[in-house]
């Protein structure tokens, strides 16, 4: 378990792939989460990124200002259809592209997406629901 930010930040940054796997991988409290968010904006997306990270820090990750992030959250599997239907209607088409091949896709985010007029949404739908 990572234990505090700071740990979550030196496992980041290692160049040891055992290390930085460990930032992909290992839970941390819903604490650390909120400090690594809150003090390092450049580890926000690493947090989203993290198999882990619980949903209540994914939702404040949705609305985050960087476009890398948000689009992260919109492939976790584990996203809420509140997020998925807050990230329907990003600003950024690659964002909404990047749900539309979330496998975990909820009912009401795909009939929201299927009215989009972004051919990159579209044809991420088709390529992923046929």
């Amino acid at each position: 378990m990572i234990s505090s930010a700071a740990e979550f930040y030196r496992l980041r940054e290692s160049s040891k792939p055992e290390e930085y796997r460990r930032a992909a991988h290992e839970e941390a409290s819903i604490e650390t989460w909120m400090e690594v968010i809150g003090q390092r904006p450049d580890m926000r997306f690493w947090a989203a990124q993290n198999k882990t990270v619980p949903v209540e820090v994914l939702e404040i990750l949705a609305s985050d200002g960087d476009v890398t992030v948000r689009d992260m959250v919109a492939r976790k599997r584990k996203i809420t259809e509140a997020i998925a239907l807050k990230l329907a209607e990003d600003p950024d088409e690659t964002v909404r592209a990047a749900l539309a091949i979330n496998r975990k896709l909820p009912p009401s985010a795909l009939a929201k997406l299927k009215q989009d007029q972004s051919s990159l949404v579209l044809a991420a739908l088709e390529k992923q629901f046929g």
